[in-house]
């Protein structure tokens, strides 16, 4: 209220400064004009004309200093007046548009399926670079990306480790059968859920603990327990890795980085109300849909 207050005695000032700075450049131009004897003439009350009136064929006076000077302060005056807000030209960035348009081609291939797969692969390497250039300008585009991920994404598309790509001499695309990842930001540690399921039947899950880096979006996570059919089974760190990367499901990197005492870890790419994004550590893109905990 304060502040409010002083902006406003402020300009209120500015005002009255400039105003009264034009009435004594008026008053000063007037009186550093001479005017001629010839150019006014004054008529006897007694006449039968105005007691004032200008002799015909007398030029009047106009000084041309006074009518620069009102232009000048009038200028003065806009400037100091604020713009409202149609005026006020807003900022853009060459990072918005196509992401959105990236995200268009996303959330169709999520909903339907039927985007090409090489379509799918260019939008979302578009979306990578687009999205890091965003965070470096929008700092808290990394934490909504966090604060989105709440919640469980069935998976609908991935290019594959590069080991598989290798392997099967092509990228994989649309994901054939049913795996959910389930975040979890309200418990500490934070918790990650990966299930694979056929139809409704839960196949395997695996459980765990996940840290996220808001700076780089690296999502580093370690599973510490599986549960197969429904029957739960404690495990070592290290040892999802391995039982990942021999049923396809993970990447052999994670094994090595386990044997280092690294986690394995996804980079983020993007997260909202539909679809998430993100390179594993195996060097795949993925695309999740986000579902219902009754779709699950």
């Amino acid at each position: 209220g304060q502040q409010r207050w002083i902006l406003s005695f402020d300009f209120a000032t500015m005002k009255l400064v400039a105003t009264l700075s034009i009435t004594a450049t008026l008053v000063c131009n007037t009186l550093s004009s001479p005017i001629k004897h010839n150019q006014l003439a004054f008529v006897p009350a007694s006449s039968s004309r105005s007691s004032l009136a200008p002799r015909q064929n007398v030029a009047v006076a106009h000084p041309a200093t006074t009518t620069t000077s009102l232009s000048f302060f009038q200028d003065l005056l806009k400037s100091f007046t604020p713009k409202s807000d149609e005026e006020v030209t807003p900022q853009t960035n060459d990072y918005d548009e196509p992401i959105e348009e990236a995200l268009t081609i996303l959330n169709e291939a999520a909903e339907t399926k039927s985007q090409d797969p090489e379509t799918v692969v260019t939008a979302l390497e578009d979306l990578e670079k687009l999205m890091r250039k965003k965070a470096k300008a929008e700092p808290t585009a990394a934490a909504n990306v966090l604060k989105n991920l709440n919640g469980s994404w069935r998976l609908i598309f991935t290019t594959g480790t590069k080991t598989t790509q290798d392997r099967i001499q092509k990228t994989v695309n649309y994901f054939p059968i049913k795996a959910v990842q389930r975040f979890d930001t309200s418990t500490d540690p934070y918790g990650i859920e990966n299930g694979i399921y056929l139809g409704d039947v839960s196949v395997v899950k695996f459980t765990g603990p996940f840290e996220f880096n808001e700076k780089s979006r690296k999502l580093e996570f370690d599973f510490t327990k599986i549960a197969l059919f429904g029957f739960g089974i404690t495990i070592k760190s290290g040892d999802a890795a391995k039982i990942g990367a021999s049923t396809g499901l993970g990447s052999e990197s994670n094994v090595k980085n386990s044997e280092k005492g690294k986690k394995p870890f996804f980079n983020w790419i993007s997260a909202d109300e539909n679809i998430a994004t993100a390179r594993g550590g195996g060097g795949g893109l993925a695309l999740w849909k986000r579902i219902d905990v009754e779709e699950e």
